[in-house]
């Protein structure tokens, strides 16, 4: 009995280890870990759930009482571990904006196949004074609808958009680009990401950052593969002298873990805004849930020559069709 306690209680301490850090041995995008992982707040609710009730059953069952309690502690143990990580990460972000007028200003929001519609989405870039609009699921005539909108505002807009589908809106990918931050062109003939299109947009004149707005696979279990190759896609991209990557990556930071090229970057040579800015503990979706709870995959990356000077996720805009949450970081250059 006694052995068979502690065989259990081993056990279960190292399953919940390899749960609440699994890039300690490379499982950070392995099935079960990269989704457990990515939803840490709602890991802290299970785990506090589940050991009060194991807190009753070894008051009440002298026979369970040993592996209830210890099963107990484990799990506490674990939540708390995972509080602490998004307590690291940040809840607050910060309004902040571009520190000068080399600075830009990013918003990124997956539209769920435009379901806000283009005056809802203007507005908002419009409000947050964006000079790059990434919008994963929205349609070229959207794109077009917004960037009019933007334009009637005083704020012109080029407008790129790569669709791998036309039937369907959630296979096209649209990007906003401030025509102050000079020309850029896209190859609108060249697939990026594998199912889900990513935007790449380079300067005509060889000054300024690539820009582009990402839209890689959820990991389901059919699509894990996938998955991985669209975020080594990304991690590639961000490979380049000065890249602003921007939208709906359906994956988190622990996600992206041994993806960057030192201590110091997230993907490739990218850092994340959010880390930067405190806010990545930050739910982006599902809307459903609060942002204390839901999983932060919607991102905002740079290379390190760019600075974050502000980041927050916006809440303002859960019911208005969308189930992820916006994005908007705001950079300022480093000269």
């Amino acid at each position: 009995m006694i052995r068979r306690t502690l065989a259990v209680s081993v056990a279960l301490g190292i399953a919940l280890a390899i749960v609440a850090w699994p890039q300690a041995i490379g499982l950070s995008r392995a099935p079960i870990t990269a989704h457990v992982v990515s939803l840490r707040g709602l890991a802290i609710v299970a785990a506090v759930v589940v050991a009060v009730v194991l807190i009753v059953v070894a008051t009440r069952s002298r026979r369970a009482r040993v592996l209830a309690s210890v099963a107990a502690v484990l799990l506490t143990l674990f939540g708390a571990a995972n509080f602490a990580i998004l307590a690291s990460r940040g809840t607050a972000g910060s309004d902040g904006s571009p520190a000068s007028t080399a600075g830009v200003t990013v918003l990124a929001w997956n539209t769920l196949g435009d379901a806000p519609g283009a005056s809802v989405i203007a507005e908002l870039a419009i409000a947050e004074g964006a000079d790059i609009v990434s919008l994963p699921e929205t349609t070229a005539t959207v794109g077009r609808d917004v960037a009019a909108l933007m334009a009637t505002a005083g704020m012109p807009m080029s407008t790129f958009t790569l669709a791998y589908d036309n039937n369907n809106p959630a296979r096209s990918t649209t990007l906003l680009i401030s025509t102050e931050l000079g020309e850029y062109a896209v190859d609108e003939t060249s697939r990026t990401t594998l199912v889900l299109p990513t935007v790449i947009a380079t300067p005509t004149n060889g000054t300024g950052p690539t820009i582009a707005a990402v839209h890689t696979l959820a990991p389901l279990p059919p699509m894990m593969l996938a998955w991985q190759q669209d975020l080594q896609f990304v991690q590639a991209l961000c490979t380049r002298d000065s890249v602003i990557v921007a939208g709906d990556f359906n994956a988190t930071v622990d996600n992206f873990a041994g993806l960057g090229t030192d201590s110091g970057s997230t993907l490739g040579e990218c850092s994340d805004a959010a880390l930067s800015g405190h806010a990545a503990a930050l739910g982006t979706w599902p809307t459903i849930l609060p942002p204390a709870l839901g999983s932060p995959i919607d991102h905002v990356l740079v290379t390190d020559d760019w600075v974050v000077t502000g980041v927050r996720v916006i809440e303002t805009h859960d019911d208005f069709g969308s189930d992820h949450r916006p994005i908007v970081a705001h950079l300022a250059a480093v000269r």
